[in-house]
């Protein structure tokens, strides 16, 4: 299944109208929002990093935490009237004009 950032958007509004009652208000996706990515930190850092693995990590799937953080920013985005598509071209536009020469100069990335 392939989907656009703009049918994600839908699909998520669609899921919180229907099944999920009603949005959370911004402040509180905001914290939740949070809060998945803390749990996602916690499994890049131990799957990753230098820290072992506890028990309660077993089974946890990083897909899933990644998939979590962006449900919720979806939700927000909806929230907030954010179109993420458009802001996503906005973003790699800035990046390109700024980015253009800094990172190939970069003698830390050569």
């Amino acid at each position: 299944m392939s989907l656009t950032l703009q049918e994600a958007q839908e699909r998520v509004d669609g899921w919180i109208k229907t099944i999920g009652v009603r949005y959370f208000n911004e402040l509180t996706n905001l914290g939740i929002l949070m809060e998945e990515v803390g749990e996602l930190s916690r499994l890049m850092v131990r799957r990753y990093g230098e820290q072992s693995e506890k028990e309660s990590d077993k089974g946890r799937e990083l897909a899933d935490e990644m998939a979590d953080v962006l449900w919720v920013l979806l939700c927000l985005a909806n929230q907030t009237g954010v179109n993420l598509t458009e802001a996503l071209e906005k973003n790699f536009e800035k990046k390109t004009i700024r980015d253009a020469d800094r990172h190939q100069q970069n003698n830390k990335l050569q």
